[in-house]
């Protein structure tokens, strides 16, 4: 982060995307499609928690499906609509409606975009450190290197970067 202060406000769409579509092994980040984050809470160097504005064009996914260990998620879906798939099953998500997921509970989640238009929500999470982090459809899991930062994993205990 710079020295420079943080804004008082901003317009969270004039925001450029992340250069880099996803920290996924390169292997894994087709999966995801065209999604398009907006890092905002890092804009006003938020620590606890990050805020993304993320876009969902059709036929892309919020991320692979998966669950924490330590860290809670919020969604709230501003404009568009999409699917919310857990381990229970999928749920429609239309504008307006929100999904929360509580860490520890091993649900595994994410977003997918099956309509012709694009889905533009918010995220909301904690920036816990020693965090697991599963990917129970993919061979990938994230577990805390010595610093408490994320390490990727294939499942086999393959330290992937």
């Amino acid at each position: 982060m710079s020295d420079t202060p943080p804004p008082v406000a901003l317009t969270a769409i004039e925001v450029p995307p992340r250069a880099r579509p996803s920290t996924y092994p390169a292997d894994l980040v087709d999966k995801i499609g065209g999604r398009e984050k907006r890092i905002l809470g890092d804009r006003f160097g938020l620590r606890n928690f990050g805020v993304n504005l993320t876009r969902l064009p059709p036929g892309s996914a919020s991320a692979l499906r998966h669950a924490h260990e330590k860290q809670d998620e919020f969604v709230y879906i501003l404009e568009g609509s999409c699917t919310l798939v857990t381990d229970a099953g999928e749920t429609p998500m239309a504008a307006g409606m929100c999904a929360g997921f509580r860490a520890g509970t091993w649900d595994a989640h994410h977003l997918v975009n099956r309509g012709d238009a694009d889905c533009l929500y918010l995220e909301i999470g904690d920036r816990t450190l020693f965090e697991k982090v599963i990917y129970p459809d993919d061979d990938l899991m994230i577990l805390p290197g010595e610093d408490g930062k994320s390490v990727y994993y294939r499942k086999d205990g393959t330290p992937i970067f």
